[in-house]
């Protein structure tokens, strides 16, 4: 008969009682390093976890900060919206310094000698010049259209004024229906014209300015009151 080989159980026993109790320690401590080294490995990954939500977090946070950082800003840093204004029903009697003039509409063609600089009304041409802002000189046919149309034109003598002089002449003005320009040879630093008005100011911080397109913005008086200010003609400069 073919003897049965000895199980590990058996590999393990002695019949020594301090060998036998030697080989029991070692089992024990084998059993135990495997153990720390398994609750070494899950601490060392728990460890990882936490680092990694801890990056995640702060890198959710520092966004979160940045991205309202830069609401803010826009917020703070923004250019305030233009005004906006009543249609024009005013004569503009209480503006001190206030000019009222009497011109004709007629259309022509080439230029035209007006009796006011700028002018503010009289013969023009058929186009009218496209409202809005610009950095050079416009033709004064097409914008005197313009001021047919219920336009304010405010020009400003590039010489005379500062460029935060400009900028608060453009803080001023509605997105429609108002023209921007320099002019150059003004006897003043500023113009505000309408159709047969005009106020003549030397600062950009005239409340006239103010009290004139109260007055005269899209005016009702004008000879084409409910006449667009878009659609024609864009001179050089224009923003």
């Amino acid at each position: 008969m073919t003897p049965t080989p000895p199980s590990p159980t058996d590999k393990r026993a002695s019949g020594n009682p301090a060998k036998q109790a030697e080989i029991n320690l070692t089992v024990k401590q084998q059993r135990e390093q495997k153990r720390q080294e398994k609750l070494a490995e899950y601490q060392k990954q728990l460890a990882k976890r936490r680092r990694s939500k801890l990056v995640w977090w702060i890198v959710g946070s520092t966004a979160a900060v940045v991205i309202v950082g830069l609401v803010v800003a826009s917020i703070v840093f923004a250019p305030a919206p233009a005004p906006t204004l009543e249609r024009g029903d005013g004569n503009g009697e209480s503006i001190e310094g206030l000019e009222t003039f009497s011109h004709i509409t007629t259309h022509v063609e080439g230029a035209v000698e007006y009796e006011q600089t700028p002018p503010a009304g009289g013969e023009h041409n058929s186009t009218w010049l496209n409202c809005g802002v610009y950095t050079q000189s416009v033709p004064n046919e097409n914008a005197v259209h313009s001021l047919e149309h219920g336009a304010v034109w405010v020009t400003y003598d590039p010489a005379q004024v500062t460029d935060a002089d400009i900028q608060t002449l453009e803080d001023q003005l509605p997105s429609t229906y108002t023209i921007l320009s320099p002019y150059e040879g003004m006897d003043t630093p500023i113009a505000v014209s309408a159709w047969n008005a005009q106020v003549k100011v030397d600062s950009a911080d005239d409340e006239r300015i103010g009290e004139f397109l109260t007055s005269f913005w899209r005016s009702t008086s004008v000879p084409e009151p409910n006449a667009v200010c878009t659609g024609a003609l864009d001179a050089p400069g224009k923003k």
